[in-house]
């Protein structure tokens, strides 16, 4: 199964029944695992988590530390990235050259890097004094 297939599979069993948007993500970890996460809205807004922080936290569980490749999909007019949060989180465990292909579920993707993806990232070499 391709990432792609597996974000898109794992999209339909989002659970988002306030806002409708189902989101999936699907990432390949170093080591060659694939771990997929979906959007979990909450009717406290704030509570809610997102499909690239659920498969960023599946990886973690499975043992795996550091992302190959990541897909995002959601049914969108056009190709949408992850949300700030998950933009410096898919960084804490991605190089910058890693590639992020965010995708429509009709079909459009727009390919990025990390770097393009969240440029002046903040990194552990910010907090390590000299």
């Amino acid at each position: 199964m391709t990432l792609l297939q597996a974000a898109l599979d794992v999209r339909e069993r989002a659970y988002a029944p306030y806002s409708r948007f189902k989101v999936g993500a699907a990432l390949k970890a170093g080591s060659g695992a694939v771990y997929v996460g979906c959007n979990v809205e909450n009717v406290a807004y704030p509570e809610g988590t997102c499909a690239e922080a659920g498969a960023i936290a599946a990886m973690i569980a499975g043992g795996d530390d550091r992302i190959a490749e990541i897909f995002v999909v959601a049914d969108s007019p056009s190709p949408v990235p992850p949300c700030g949060g998950c933009r410096q989180k898919i960084a804490e465990f991605a190089g910058a050259e890693v590639r992020v292909t965010l995708c429509t579920t009709d079909g459009a993707q727009k390919v990025m890097t990390v770097a393009e993806l969240l440029p002046g990232s903040f990194t552990q070499a910010h907090m390590d004094r000299a």
